[in-house]
């Protein structure tokens, strides 16, 4: 294995796992946000308001993209595999 064989597998992996988590974090940080606006505009500072919404987005998120993660994350390891088997040839 060479450095630049490990780099490009590294690189994929980092690459594959920002776009996996990518739709989780940015739901949660945007319902964060509304969140936090509208409890600044209501002086409501209630924790459990932050929590649940943000808790019941990224479930939602989850289920939904669900299936895409799958295909990325089962794309990345084939990939890996068969990039393996050409090298231990």
């Amino acid at each position: 294995m060479t450095e630049d064989l490990v780099i490009e597998i590294l690189k994929d992996v980092f690459w594959t796992t920002f776009l996996i988590l990518l739709p989780v974090l940015g739901v949660s940080l945007i319902v964060g946000i509304f969140i936090s606006i509208f409890q600044a505009a209501t002086s409501i500072q209630e924790m459990t308001l932050t929590f649940v919404p943000k808790l019941i987005a990224t479930a939602l998120v989850l289920i939904f993209m669900l299936p895409w993660m799958i295909d990325k994350m089962i794309a990345i390891t084939l990939k890996m595999f068969t990039m393996f088997q050409h090298v231990l040839k």
